[in-house]
């Protein structure tokens, strides 16, 4: 930029060298403060009431203003229809009866890198797949089921303890899709076994689908399964007298690794969370 450009096209003064006057500010001359003329800061105590209800997981802002509007939600005892309405966090929002939590509900997938372990414990290590995700919220964010260290692939995190628990119930046994290999190929009549149901611990495991995979060695195995049952998979293969050598989950309760790289991680679009509350 030229210096006539820089002093938006005046001219310089030849007494000065060329060089522009700076005003002086000892005569009087100091530019005068505004004053802020009383206006209180705002108080960061307060939150708009459908801000509220949508950061509890109830449903959108939008559709927080509707509930509103009929009566649905009631602070400290008492139904609020005015849009706009700002609680404070220690108020007792209700929403049909039922106690609100206004922390915001995040879910966040990871594509997890082998040696990294996925426990729902506080604390965070260096090599804790929790450490991965920790600049993904401000809240604590706990991984949703388990996953062996030495297995890669999709792990989901969040701070909803009530969809954690809907999912790690055995009853909502979740679809899951594993990418195996084995130490040596698997024989067909093992392959067999797992299909037709293998009793692991006294108790049979069902398996959706188990196949070995186009194209690939017959030590690579394809496994779709819904069982809830801790590393059932590692157990399945230790039943039988295989060592897993690797073990991916590429498919979680619909949720797969497009596009998401390893050791990588992604917020769960409106679609997704919505498919997963409707799991009951």
């Amino acid at each position: 930029m030229s210096r006539s450009e820089s002093n938006d096209g005046r001219r310089a003064s030849g007494r000065q060298g060329g060089k522009f006057r700076k005003k002086s500010f000892s005569r009087g001359n100091a530019p005068i403060k505004k004053q802020n003329g009383g206006t209180p800061a705002p108080n960061s105590n307060l939150v708009r009431l459908n801000k509220y209800v949508a950061n509890s997981g109830v449903c959108s802002r939008r559709e927080a203003d509707v509930l509103i509007a009929a009566g649905n939600v009631t602070v400290n005892g008492k139904p609020v229809t005015e849009m706009g309405y700002k609680v404070k966090l220690e108020d007792e929002v209700r929403f049909d009866g039922k106690l609100l939590n206004p922390v915001k509900k995040e879910y966040v997938l990871l594509n997890k890198p082998k040696g990294f372990t996925a426990t729902g414990r506080s604390n965070i290590s260096q090599r804790s797949a929790q450490s991965l995700v920790a600049k993904a919220s401000k809240s604590e964010l706990k991984p949703v089921g388990k996953i062996g260290k030495e297995a890669t692939g999709l792990v989901l995190f969040t701070n909803d303890g009530e969809m954690s628990k809907r999912l790690n119930s055995p009853k909502n046994g979740l679809r899951k899709i594993f990418h195996i290999e084995l130490e040596k190929p698997l024989r067909s009549a093992d392959l067999k076994r797992i299909q037709e149901g293998l009793a692991v611990d006294g108790k049979v495991v069902k398996v959706q689908e188990v196949s070995f995979v186009d194209n690939a060695p017959k030590s690579q195995v394809g496994m779709e399964i819904y069982s809830s049952r801790n590393n059932i998979v590692q157990r399945i293969f230790d039943t039988l007298g295989y060592e897993v050598v690797k073990m991916d989950r590429v498919v979680y309760a619909g949720l797969t690794k497009k596009d998401l790289p390893r050791g990588h991680w992604r917020y769960l679009t409106e679609q997704e969370i919505a498919n997963l509350r409707m799991i009951n």
